[in-house]
């Protein structure tokens, strides 16, 4: 068979959709071969076109669903199958929760492992839609084009876009018109600023030619109905930047923290970036339990409060800390795990890499009238050190909660070495976390886990891991 033909896609009929997969997909095989299909709900029966394959697996995608899933519902969102933030949208919600569950047993089965013997049932959310308080949307002069817009040939003369990169295409960005992820005004908000800059000829970024004016627009709320807009700007324009700062201010009184910064890099993160605070104050204030949070643009918050408070609470319960203890927090963000467990402790250290968060959880602390936490910024693998722990007390505890890369492998080393009755360990991303536990388990036994569901239509879940020492 020539190379060509190898290349030309392959058709499957009445191909049954078995399980889930990472990144969102679904899973099925043909003659023991692994297929990985885009939009499958498991019990589907359905046609598929095989378009990449690789010697361990295929990808497909679906051309016909011939029986649908008993799991499967219509999406409420008329984005889904372009835009990549909620791909499982087409899902019960019930489904969802017992699919993830599964997934983490999963990899820790076959990354870590081990196999869980004691685990709590997953805690789902209350609120499935309008559940995230923080949203970054991308300007863009790359519009991503719909298909009856390439078919008719049409003359396109408006190709800027204010949304969602669409999944695998860095310069293509969706034009989203209403979005259930963050509660209202947000989509009001991402309207009115697209269409005041259109108005104004505002530029909209071209991320492959770097030049353009507008880059990025984040919307973070808060529970007690704060608000905070950051504009992300190219370069510097001081006319232009008032024309649509004031714009906004005028247009949405509610706005609590209006700030931008001008970005002059490759990438739009902003944590290397000055911002400068146009109007109001620069941080808003998220409730926890009876705790108050000081919330920077450049602070982590767990995106879904609600849940956050499930979340602490259970990671409270399952450390299970006396009034003995010394605590160490390690990627404490903002401090929000460190005061809320503050209460049952003798004292709580906490570690970030980004000066601003470690700013803000001093703050709160205060506020808060929490005395027993301090709070050091500095890099991880280099602060978490024998001086470090020397001058601050060994920990009895040792909470971490990493960015979903997982922990350092200096992190774990120093981990293995002090030797803490339990480690709690919290994850975003179970396959890093697994990972870090075929490490840990030289030394830790995991007593318990606790799955909290903080992102309901997305193959993403926060995982507590507890480890004691052997």
């Amino acid at each position: 068979m020539s190379r060509k033909n190898r290349r030309k896609p392959i058709s499957i009929e009445n191909i049954e959709i078995l399980n889930t997969a990472s990144k969102g997909k679904s899973v099925a095989k043909h003659n023991g071969r692994v297929i990985f299909v885009k939009g499958g709900v498991p019990g589907d029966i359905c046609d598929i076109t095989v378009f990449k394959r690789r010697k361990k697996f295929w990808e497909a995608k679906i051309e016909k669903i011939i029986k649908k899933s008993r799991y499967r519902i219509k999406p409420k969102c008329t984005h889904f199958g372009t835009c990549g933030g909620c791909k499982w949208q087409n899902m019960h919600y019930e489904a969802q929760l017992e699919f993830k569950q599964n997934q983490v047993l999963d990899n820790f089965s076959k990354i870590g492992g081990v196999t869980i013997e004691k685990f709590n049932d997953i805690l789902g959310s209350d609120k499935i839609y309008n559940y995230r308080n923080k949203m970054e949307f991308t300007f863009s002069n790359k519009r991503w084009l719909k298909e009856d817009e390439i078919k008719n040939d049409e003359n396109i003369i408006d190709k800027n876009a204010l949304g969602f990169h669409v999944p695998g295409m860095f310069d293509k960005v969706i034009d989203l018109k209403k979005c259930f992820l963050q509660e209202n005004p947000s989509n009001k908000i991402r309207n009115s600023v697209k269409e005041f800059a259109l108005e104004n000829n505002l530029s909209f970024f071209d991320i492959r030619n770097q030049k353009g004016f507008l880059r990025n627009l984040m919307i973070r709320n808060t529970n007690i109905g704060e608000l905070m807009v950051l504009v992300q700007f190219y370069y510097e324009d001081k006319k232009k930047i008032d024309l649509l700062m004031n714009f906004i201010r005028k247009s949405f009184k509610e706005i609590t923290s209006l700030l931008y910064t001008v970005n002059e890099k490759a990438n739009n993160t902003i944590y290397d970036q000055k911002i400068i605070c146009f109007y109001g104050r620069k941080y808003i204030t998220e409730k926890i339990g009876d705790l108050s949070f000081k919330i920077g643009p450049k602070s982590f918050f767990q995106t879904n409060s609600d849940q956050a408070e499930v979340l602490y609470k259970s990671a409270k319960k399952l450390a299970d800390i006396t009034k003995n203890d010394t605590v160490y927090d390690l990627y404490t963000g903002t401090g929000t795990i460190a005061q809320f467990i503050a209460s049952n402790a003798k004292k709580v250290i906490g570690i970030d890499s980004v000066p601003e968060a470690i700013e803000a959880a001093n703050l709160s602390a205060i506020d808060n009238n929490i005395s027993n936490c301090m709070f050091f910024a500095g890099d991880m693998k280099n602060m978490f050190s024998d001086n470090f722990i020397q001058k601050n007390g060994k920990p009895d505890i040792i909470i971490t909660d990493p960015p979903r890369d997982g922990m350092h492998k200096k992190v774990i080393e120093q981990l293995l070495k002090i030797m803490c009755r339990r480690i709690v360990y919290i994850s975003c991303n179970p396959a890093t976390q697994a990972r870090d536990i075929a490490l840990l388990k030289e030394k830790y036994e995991i007593s318990n886990m606790q799955t909290v569901d903080m992102f309901p239509h997305t193959h993403h879940v926060e995982n507590i891991l507890v480890l004691d020492l052997k």
